[in-house]
């Protein structure tokens, strides 16, 4: 894919300074991180190291800068996903997959869970978790014990808060005993009217029991919300409208299912190629509606608001943004799945997990065959490193203001 023309950091170092000097009050400090890790990501200001090519009959030099590492940046985590994907295909099972959706009212609990980051989403995680585990395990549904990864998403095509899980689970799962595999219907998995239903509440009695824990925060326009009847009033609102839970088969097989996921487990918010123009103090930006069949349309926002929305999706400090549940948790994971291999009588995977120990030019050769580090000049030779490039000492980065020496060529 080509280089973009126009990266978040670009706005960033153009609006940030400025943002920081009239919001830095409400940042946090994980926010003000992110800023500046984006901002400063694969210039001189992180260091690098310089290559050269080892033919001796050629004289080509090229210099590579570090990037940030930060989980938010749209630049970095590409080796990431690439190995998780590769990793997560090796646990393919030769079944039917299913990807459900769990999402929550928006404009009824959107505001709490942005207050209380921590804490609501992992309620999100542990409630859809609990309602597919038990739904599976009753015998007047599958009656079988599943497994699945869950992936936290938090965004809209627009940037604006939108708090939900995506699922990925095979069709089937182990009978109690452990002894057979009990496969779904075809083109079924569960009652989507039942797990709606069973997640709906098994979220609100979360969210009342950490209410009741003091465990919730509660400030600015919503801090009428530390006042008993008025939570309680505001979890009644949300018993009315009906959840829903979204499940159908992944589009085209689990492959594609997991490359749709893979979008988004090493990204937040938004990909350097949504966005078309930053002017006049305006970014603007690709988005897909929805409402409209998925339409392609643009929408342009004052730089001061994009950053503010992205700034929304910054995720509190070692927080887990996909996990594993069931028969795929992390701690028997390759046991129950050589288990469920030998049930459904299929040979293992073609795909070695040893892909996701990949360095990053064995990966880019795997994936596309083609050398990385091949002399683009003479190919001939190999690029080595002849010079490490030090990083600026964190603390001057921080008070350096305007980034000198940034070149993100």
């Amino acid at each position: 894919m080509d280089k973009p023309s126009l990266e978040v950091a670009d706005i960033f170092r153009a609006y940030g300074q400025e943002y920081r000097e009239k919001h830095g009050h409400t940042l946090s400090l994980q926010q003000l991180r992110v800023m500046r890790d984006i901002e400063i990501c694969r210039t001189a200001l992180l260091g690098g190291h310089i290559r050269a090519c080892d033919d001796e009959n050629c004289d080509h030099v090229e210099i590579s800068y570090n990037s940030c590492r930060n989980r938010h940046c749209p630049k970095c985590q590409s080796l990431a996903k690439a190995n998780w994907l590769h990793a997560r295909q090796a646990e393919i099972l030769p079944v039917d997959y299913y990807h459900l959706i769990f999402t929550i009212p928006d404009d009824l609990l959107g505001p709490v869970a942005l207050q209380n980051k921590e804490v609501c989403y992992n309620l999100l995680f542990h409630s859809a978790a609990q309602t597919l585990l038990t739904t599976a395990a009753d015998p007047e549904h599958l009656g079988a014990q599943i497994g699945f990864l869950a992936l936290l998403h938090t965004w809209g095509q627009s940037l604006t808060h939108h708090p939900h899980l995506h699922c990925l689970a095979p069709g089937g799962g182990l009978s109690p005993d452990g002894q057979k595999w009990i496969s779904c219907p075809p083109n079924y998995f569960l009652d989507v009217e039942v797990l709606s239903r069973r997640f709906q509440q098994c979220l609100l009695d979360a969210l009342r029991n950490a209410y009741q824990r003091g465990m919730l925060e509660f400030h600015g326009s919503i801090k009428d919300l530390a006042q008993q009847d008025s939570f309680d009033q505001l979890l009644d609102s949300c018993q009315e409208p009906a959840w829903v839970v979204y499940a159908k088969p992944p589009f085209a097989g689990p492959e594609k299912g997991l490359d749709y996921l893979a979008r988004y487990t090493h990204r937040v918010a938004i990909s350097n190629h949504r966005l078309l123009s930053m002017e006049d103090g305006e970014v603007t930006f690709t988005c897909k509606d929805y409402k409209d069949s998925g339409l392609q349309k643009t929408i342009t926002l004052p730089a001061e608001e994009f950053i503010r929305r992205f700034l929304l999706h910054v995720l509190p400090n070692g927080f887990s943004r996909v996990r594993y549940y069931g028969l795929f948790a992390n701690r028997c994971r390759a046991n129950n799945l050589q288990h469920c291999r030998s049930l459904l009588d299929k040979a293992q995977a073609t795909i070695s997990t040893t892909v996701a120990r990949m360095d990053w030019p064995e990966l880019v050769l795997f994936l596309t065959g083609k050398d990385p580090l091949k002399c683009p000049k003479c190919s001939r030779g190999h690029l080595v490193i002849v010079e490490a490039l030090k990083p600026v000492p964190r603390t001057q980065v921080v008070d350096a203001g305007p980034h000198p020496g940034i070149d993100s060529s």
